[in-house]
C-alpha cells in the first residue's frame, strides 16, 4: 500500500502560481538591487564632486582673503567691501 496522494489539478496549478510569483519577486529583487548598486555608484562620485567642490572654494576664499583682506563680495556687482 502507497502512501502517495495525487494532488488535484486546481491544488497543483496554485502551487505553481505561487512558485513563478516567488520567481518573478525575486527577479525583481535583483534588478532593485542592481539599480541601488548603480546610484550608490552615482552617489559616491557625487560626493567627491561636492568635496572637490568645497576643497576649491576654501581655496578661492583663501587667495581673495590674501589679495583684498577680509570682507564681502556682492556677486552680482563684482564688488567687494572690507570689513
Amino acid at each position: 500500500m502507497s502512501d502517495q496522494i495525487q494532488l488535484s489539478q486546481e491544488e497543483l496549478d496554485n502551487i505553481k502560481q505561487l512558485q513563478a510569483t516567488q520567481q518573478n519577486l525575486i527577479s525583481r529583487f535583483g534588478q532593485v538591487e542592481y539599480q541601488l548598486q548603480v546610484l550608490e555608484a552615482q552617489k559616491d562620485k557625487l560626493v567627491e564632486s561636492l568635496a572637490q567642490l568645497q576643497e576649491e572654494e576654501i581655496n578661492l576664499g583663501r587667495v581673495l582673503t590674501e589679495k583684498y583682506g577680509n570682507g564681502s563680495i556682492d556677486i552680482d556687482s563684482g564688488l567687494f567691501t572690507r570689513t
